[in-house]
């Protein structure tokens, strides 16, 4: 017996993995990672495998960088862990700051608070939570949210809510907040004029539901467990206008889309919009540890400030026992640190454009129905030819030393920013050779 097959055996007996169907776990004989370097992922059988989804869309600069381990050592020596109820420390301060100077700008309100929490969903949670204790601080209740069909936002029970993923949500609507659902502008069962259809379609829900809409959530220019669906920054523009013109809030959830992985820091810059709030996590570390912010505009902030001759509190309770961590500010600064140092963004968009050229050819394959990109974030979408054929596409991909993970049939690539030309090359080749053999 292998390493991995003991393993695996192992975990089977004991361990409940997220969105796994543990009635196929074993058969599909998961990779049992030992250790990581660079872009590569090294199983427990010594066998290496190119990390082509980032470890779940979060490592930036590629495993074990010796900077971001050289942060995280010298934070430990210095403080592990305090509490941010009631006391603060040097790295939560220095990193609030850091991404307030890196926080988009343009059309819409600085955005100059930090509110740290754990991950994605977490923050998106907490966001949603600003966006309707504002309301009720500024005027009125506005118990809605405006969301996208498609969307996807996490998986607490708040997220889930202002998701519109079927396959992931259905069996939790009873439990949810009350949502109003708008087209995808990226969905193309809308047809080639899909952008303005969403455009007209949240314009029309606008008019007649804005007054009870507290705020607009968005994954702004491209939905990414959607299946990579990106879609024109002319709506980021249009749901900016109409926020404004309703007295709602916009959010922009850019955990996935954040620190350069669609060739710009934020996918906001594409558009040259700013929302209200804006959610961040993932890369935000270089995928080394868990931590997430939501960016406030001032406005926003100063709604949650006591004024004379309030009867009620209008402090924001809502925390985690480990929100702003000092490890995980100390890493989180030292991988923005670097990505300024090394043009990582830079870096990011010509990796993106490489990308898009070395795919050409696949995309004339008669199987590939659709390929999505913006940036470093890139969905494959090919013809069905029986169950799971996206799962089998990764899995041919495994065998040739590349492993990605699919959304369905369409197989997401998200390498780490700083790619070589090398791993490009073998992360494409073994993706059209996985793709011609299990279509064959």
């Amino acid at each position: 017996m292998t390493a991995s097959a003991e393993w695996t055996a192992r975990d089977a007996s004991t361990v409940w993995h997220p969105f796994t169907q543990h009635a196929q776990w074993t058969g599909d004989r998961p990779v049992v990672v030992d250790r990581a370097e660079g872009p590569w992922l090294i199983d427990v059988d010594g066998r290496r495998y190119l990390d082509g989804v980032s470890s779940l869309w979060t490592t930036t600069l590629g495993h074990g960088n010796p900077d971001i381990n050289a942060a995280i050592t010298a934070q430990l020596a210095k403080l592990d862990h305090s509490t941010f109820l009631g006391t603060t420390h040097t790295p939560g301060i220095e990193l609030s700051e850091a991404l307030v100077e890196l926080a988009p700008k343009g059309d819409g309100p600085p955005l100059t608070k930090v509110f740290y929490a754990g991950d994605g969903s977490s923050a998106v949670e907490a966001a949603l939570k600003i966006a309707y204790q504002y309301s009720t601080q500024t005027g009125r209740s506005r118990p809605k949210f405006v969301r996208l069909e498609h969307a996807y936002h996490g998986d607490t029970l708040g997220a889930v809510a202002v998701g519109g993923h079927d396959l992931f949500h259905e069996a939790y609507k009873p439990l949810l907040l009350k949502t109003i659902g708008v087209s995808s502008p990226g969905d193309r069962a809308l047809g080639p004029d899909r952008n303005a259809k969403a455009i007209a379609d949240l314009r029309a829900v606008m008019r007649d539901e804005g007054e009870q809409v507290c705020a607009i959530i968005l994954e702004p220019m491209i939905q990414g467990a959607a299946g990579m669906l990106d879609y024109d920054a002319a709506f980021l523009r249009a749901a900016r206008e109409l926020a404004d013109a309703h007295g709602a809030l916009l959010i922009f959830d850019e955990v996935a889309t954040g620190f350069g992985r669609t060739g710009k820091m934020w996918a906001a810059e594409h558009a040259g919009v700013v929302p209200d709030l804006l959610t961040c996590g993932k890369g935000i570390t270089g995928g080394y540890l868990p931590l997430s912010a939501v960016l406030a505009a001032e406005h926003v902030y100063e709604a949650f400030l006591t004024r004379p001759g309030d009867t009620t509190p209008r402090t924001f309770f809502h925390g985690h026992t480990y929100t702003a961590n000092p490890l995980c500010c100390a890493a989180a600064l030292a991988n923005l640190r670097v990505m300024g140092e090394q043009d990582v963004i830079g870096r990011a968009a010509a990796l993106g454009d490489r990308l898009a050229k070395l795919l050409e050819p696949v995309g004339s394959n008669a199987g590939v129905l659709e390929i999505r990109q913006l940036g470093t974030m890139i969905g494959v979408e090919v013809a069905p030819v029986g169950a799971r054929t996206g799962f089998a596409v990764c899995q041919a991909a495994r065998e040739r030393g590349v492993w990605l993970r699919p959304l369905g049939d369409t197989v997401v690539l998200m390498p780490p920013l700083t790619l070589g030309e090398a791993e490009t090359d073998l992360l494409v080749n073994a993706l059209a050779e996985a793709i011609d053999e299990v279509l064959a």
